[in-house]
Formats: C-alpha cells, structure tokens, sequence
C-alpha cells in the first residue's frame, strides 16, 4: 500500500484532532500532542489550518506559570454551525435548535396539524435563538427508504407526514435528512442509554404505535426497504386476526400498542392511563399478561437476529421500568433457548429527540471537519 499524500496526511490529523477537541473538551497544543502522538510542528500547523478555517478558537489559558503560545487553550468553534432536531408524532412535533457541539440553544412543542404548522415551529423556534440551520434530521414513525429518504405511510399516518421532509427541504436553506424514529432512540440508547456497553441488541419501542430497531455488531440495521423492524406487523396469537400490507391491527401492534395496553388494563379493572398501569398500579395479574404478551415479540427478535439483549423503550418501556424488564425476561426464558437479557430503557420517550440530535451532530461535523481540515 503507497503511503497517504502529504495533503491525505494532514486531513486525517485535522480531523483526529477535532474528534479530540470533540470528545474531551478544549486542549491546549501540548494536549493535543500528547494525544495524536504528532511532533510539535506538525500540531502548531494542524492548529494554525484549524483555526484559519474557522473551526477552532483559543477559548483561555492554561494554569501553567509561563505563559504563551504553548498555554492557549483551543475548543472547537461551537456556533459555526447551528442543528436541527425535530421529533415528529401523528399530532405534535417537538423541535430542538443546537449549537455544532449538540450543546441545546432553543426548543419548543406544539399540536400541529399540517405540515406548513412544523416547518413554521421549526423557522419559529430558530429565528428565536438567532441561528441559521445547517442541518435538520427529522425522526418520525413509518418506513424511511433509506436510499432516498422518502417517508413511506405503514401505519395509516396522517398525509401530512409525508409532505414535511419536501416541505422542509423547500423552504430551509439547510441539509433535511429524516429517519424513523425507534432507529434514532436506539442510536440515544446505544450511546447515552441502556445499551451503551453493548455492539449488538434490539430496542422494542413501546408506546402508541409499535416498533423495533436492530442494532448488531455496532451498526444501526435498516434492512434492504428500511423496514428492518416493523414488529407492530408481526403476525402472533391472540390477536383474532392478521395484519395486512396497509395496516398492522392483527399483529403485534394489536397485543402491546399504547391503545392495548390500556384495554388490557381496564379488563383488569384499572381506569387509569396505561402510564400508571405499567408502573405497577394495575396490579400484579395484569403486569404477568403483559410481560407474556411482551416476550412473544422479543423470542420472535431473538430467535431471528439472536441480539443477546432487548431493550424495551418508549414511554411505556419508561414507566415498566426494570420490574417489567424482569418479568419480560423470565417470561423469554421459558420460550426461547437463546439467552437473551432485557433491560428498561434509561431515556424512554426523548431518545428520539435525543437521537436526532446526535446524528445532527454527526452528520454537520463530517460536512464541516472534512470540507474544512
């Protein structure tokens, strides 16, 4: 293998040293040194290129008595960039304005019924942080193709969810990139959540509607339609029907879906929300049901993709908490041989805010550090 040109060389270092600045905060140059092994030439003109660039800054001194060029400390230039994040649902959205660092700068939640009413949320809320948007990623349910991002309809969602994403890209002078939106609680989970010790497991997302994302050796799996995960169209027992290409009330959407769990739980005499039930106030009877119901969907995940872990996630997975996860598990062991750990989610229904939010992130320091270093 030849060697990198000199030009390779110096954008692979710029780029380490940003990851760096990135992940342990400000450095000052013998920091900086010390940590990508470079000579100390080679780090005063990494920082030099970096800063004529625009993407760091010195933002202080070192406590060292001698002071100078070598105290500076340099951190990365937070608001060269501002984000995106926006959490959108059949009839809220919740939007999340950052600096490049993921660091929040304005948010807002509003009811919102068309399409124009969340770019206006969106325009709203970032005109208020006096931030132009560089990058929007947009986390919603349904199918997303993940070759050209097109929000397809799975689960009868309002028309005006598939008219956002153009909407956007119309309107904002920003990169829209959209995702479902259990892959991006599982991104928040795997890096500040439940499974962040772990490079393989599924989340189950439990709340209105349904669904999994498929983590294995690392990587968020999508499938080859981006419908990797659909588990509310599982076809299981005890639903008294199938689901269908257009609709996924016969499957496992119809045994654990918000709306079930409810039902499940005024059959067990409790008329409070499925919240509360899960929680524990609907009663010990009830809470067995629902674990039996929970661990047909994840001996299904298990027996197929064998993840070693199921994280059960959303608001309900929130509310079940560990004592439901246990339940689930013991429930799993008498179904399935794979050995398979259940853990409660640490973020329940933010992991899709927070997991836009980091893909913003990523997605606006590749555009800026590789354009830039």
């Amino acid at each position: 293998m030849s060697p990198a040109s000199p030009s390779t060389a110096r954008a692979i270092n710029d780029r380490l040293a940003l990851r760096l600045l990135q992940d342990e905060g400000p450095l000052t140059a013998g920091q900086l040194k010390s940590l990508t092994g470079l000579s100390r030439p080679s780090v005063a003109d990494l920082v030099d290129r970096l800063a004529e660039a625009g993407l760091i800054e010195v933002v202080g001194e070192s406590g060292e008595q001698r002071r100078g060029p070598n105290a500076r400390v340099y951190g990365i230039v937070a608001d060269r960039a501002h984000l995106a994040a926006l959490d959108v649902r059949t009839d809220s959205v919740a939007a999340v304005v950052t600096d490049l660092l993921g660091r929040t700068v304005a948010r807002a939640e509003l009811p919102v019924a068309a399409a124009g009413d969340a770019v206006e949320l969106l325009a709203e809320t970032a005109r208020g942080a006096g931030a132009a948007l560089h990058t929007v990623v947009v986390g919603a349910p349904g199918l997303v193709a993940p070759d050209s991002g097109e929000l397809r309809d799975t689960a009868k969602l309002p028309a005006w969810h598939r008219e956002l994403v153009a909407l956007l890209q119309a309107r904002l002078p920003a990169r829209v990139l959209v995702e479902n939106e259990t892959n991006l609680a599982a991104v928040a989970e795997q890096r500040l959540g439940a499974a962040r010790d772990l490079d393989s497991f599924v989340l189950l997302w439990l709340g209105a509607g349904v669904g999994a994302a498929v983590v294995l050796d690392g990587r968020l799996r999508r499938g080859a339609s981006g419908g990797a995960g659909e588990l509310g169209f599982l076809p299981v027992p005890g639903t008294g029907g199938l689901p269908s290409a257009t609709g996924c009330d016969g499957g496992f959407h119809a045994l654990a879906g918000r709306g079930a769990v409810a039902a499940l739980a005024a059959r067990h005499g409790f008329a409070g929300s499925p919240e509360e039930a899960v929680a524990g106030a609907a009663g010990e009877d009830f809470l067995e049901e629902l674990a039996e119901r929970l661990a047909l969907g994840a001996a299904a995940v298990a027996a197929v993709l064998d993840p070693g872990c199921v994280v059960l996630g959303g608001v309900l997975g929130r509310a079940g908490g560990p004592g439901l996860a246990a339940r689930v598990a013991d429930r799993l062991r008498t179904l399935s041989p794979v050995p398979t750990e259940v853990r409660a989610t640490d973020l329940g229904d933010v992991a899709v805010l927070e997991g836009a939010r980091l893909i913003a992130r990523d997605a606006a320091q590749d555009a800026l550090f590789g354009s830039g270093a």
